[in-house]
């Protein structure tokens, strides 16, 4: 038996070591209760702004009700995969509803939406593909491609001119562009409808994650693609996630009959993967009736958004161009951004500092997230607390994890 070989649980320790040395260690914190956007840690309650509940359904009383009276009838798991004996009326049921709203010809569900992105890149590519994404694309996409084995080539943050070079420089291979419809940490929109006509022009497909716009933006609220006048023909492959402005769980790839059967053969995820519990599947359907029907929750949200950016440009705060719920405070270094959040937990405001390795190096922000559920009340006690940014003065605050 050799002694040279490296113990990787040592090597993992030593990446672990470094992180903490460097003052990026990432810890999860555990919450007692949520009701809305309050967010109950022992004896206190803090105003969150930092949940994806973008339009407040994760308690809405009839997706409540909708998961409790289903589980009373189908249990709680899926119990196998969709292909063996997972796949109920419930699933069919909300790819139906899903299918009507993106205005798509099919649907396909899965457990999360990292699942859904890893299952088509893995179906649609392979060694001999090349996928050309933007550089700000959520980790699930980047990942998936690589995964995928096809060899990947990123361009500037929506710079179509650079993704036409990406793609021109490759003319003759299968080509997929992927994109975030809404950026995750940046809150601003891809140049869709430049991107549909670079595929277009390139023969190559088109892949939107559009995840943080599904239920947002859109006049039905059908995502960034309805708000861009982008049909299925210019954005073969659709996926979006059930987590955030629907607030329940999983998601779905969308598009043609043709897309979703080869992703039902070939897409190890979803052939592979216990099917979400049917009772999620019947508050999700909620969820998407909800979202569609009762547009004063768009409307709100904007409101609250315009308020939020109004505010913070009087206050002269750094924020990322961004009209979506996501709403970045820049704030460079990592140790500034820790700084802030803490000193607004003090205040009883829960807002995550993001950090390198999630953004880069002196692009730690704070990641304010709005939703139909805070009042402009809430908007206005948040600018408030983040007044004292503007003069760099920050109160003396007791021990990280003292509150």
């Amino acid at each position: 038996m050799t002694d040279c070989r490296p113990n990787l649980l040592e090597t993992l320790a030593k990446r672990v070591a470094e992180r903490k040395h460097a003052g990026l260690l990432r810890r999860a914190r555990t919450f007692d209760a949520a009701s809305g956007m309050r967010m109950r840690d022992g004896e206190r309650e803090l105003l969150s702004f930092c949940s994806n509940d973008y339009l407040g359904l994760a308690r809405d009383p009839r997706v409540v009700r909708a998961v409790q009276d289903a589980a009373n009838e189908s249990g709680v798991g899926g119990t196998a995969g969709h292909l063996v004996c997972g796949h109920r009326r419930e699933h069919a049921r909300l790819e139906a509803a899903l299918c009507e709203w993106t205005g798509r010809e099919s649907a396909l569900l899965f457990s999360s939406g990292w699942l859904a992105n890893l299952g088509a890149m893995q179906a649609l590519l392979d060694r001999d593909g090349t996928c050309v994404q933007d550089k700000l694309n959520h980790a699930s996409l980047l990942d998936a491609a690589q995964l995928a084995g096809a060899t990947l080539k990123r361009y500037p943050h929506n710079d179509a001119d650079g993704a036409t070079r990406q793609l021109a420089a490759t003319p003759d291979v299968p080509a997929l562009l992927a994109t975030d419809g809404v950026f995750s940490m940046d809150g601003d929109i891809a140049p869709l409808r430049e991107l549909a006509a670079l595929c277009k022009r390139e023969a190559a497909t088109l892949m939107v994650d559009d995840a943080h716009g599904l239920g947002v933006l859109g006049a039905h609220g059908a995502g960034s693609l309805e708000e861009a006048t982008l049909t299925h023909a210019d954005v073969p492959v659709l996926m979006a996630t059930l987590g955030k402005a629907l607030g329940c769980l999983g998601a779905f790839v969308a598009g043609s009959r043709a897309l979703i059967e080869g992703l039902t053969q070939f897409a190890r995820t979803f052939v592979y993967t216990t099917a979400m519990p049917p009772a999620l599947a019947v508050a999700a359907c909620e969820a998407v009736r909800i979202a569609r029907t009762e547009d004063w929750r768009r409307e709100k949200l904007h409101f609250l958004i315009a308020r939020f950016r109004a505010g913070a440009g009087q206050l002269g705060l750094p924020l990322a161009d961004s009209r979506t719920p996501i709403q970045p405070v820049l704030l460079g270094e990592a140790e500034r951004a820790i700084a802030v959040s803490r000193a607004l937990d003090h205040a009883g405001l829960l807002v995550t500092a993001i950090r390198p390795p999630t953004v880069p190096p002196g692009k730690a922000r704070l990641r304010v997230t709005l939703s139909a559920l805070h009042e402009e009340a809430d908007v206005d006690r948040l600018l408030e607390a983040l007044a004292p940014i503007v003069t760099k003065s920050l109160p003396d605050l007791p021990p990280e994890g003292k509150g």
